[in-house]
């Protein structure tokens, strides 16, 4: 059973018991959520697909840790002109269990 779900904005493909990295939500750690805006669901081989969202079908979680990304460096330099300039970026992200989907 997997159910394609919009998570902070983005879509996940999710299953029981998998985690996800979102985009950081604003939750304490330990909380549940549910995500009630499901696209696709499949169960027994059988799909369900919404128009645009399905109805009744909710995705339910647990929040377990706010994380942070990996580090990206950004550099930007113009050639011939004595322009370097490096910074990084490390994103938000909150961990979340997936504890149930129910459609």
């Amino acid at each position: 059973m997997y159910a394609i779900a919009i998570i902070a904005g983005k879509q996940f493909k999710v299953t029981k018991d998998q985690f996800v990295y979102a985009p950081k939500l604003a939750l304490a750690i330990g909380a549940s959520v549910e995500f009630d805006q499901v696209l696709l669901a499949e169960a027994n081989g059988t799909v369900s697909v919404g128009a645009p969202l399905l109805a009744g079908a909710k995705v339910s979680g647990k929040v377990l840790d706010h994380v942070k990304g990996d580090k990206v460096i950004v550099f930007k330099k113009k050639r011939r002109k004595g322009y370097k300039k490096k910074n990084g970026h490390r994103q938000d992200f909150t961990k979340v269990m997936i504890e149930s989907i129910a459609l």
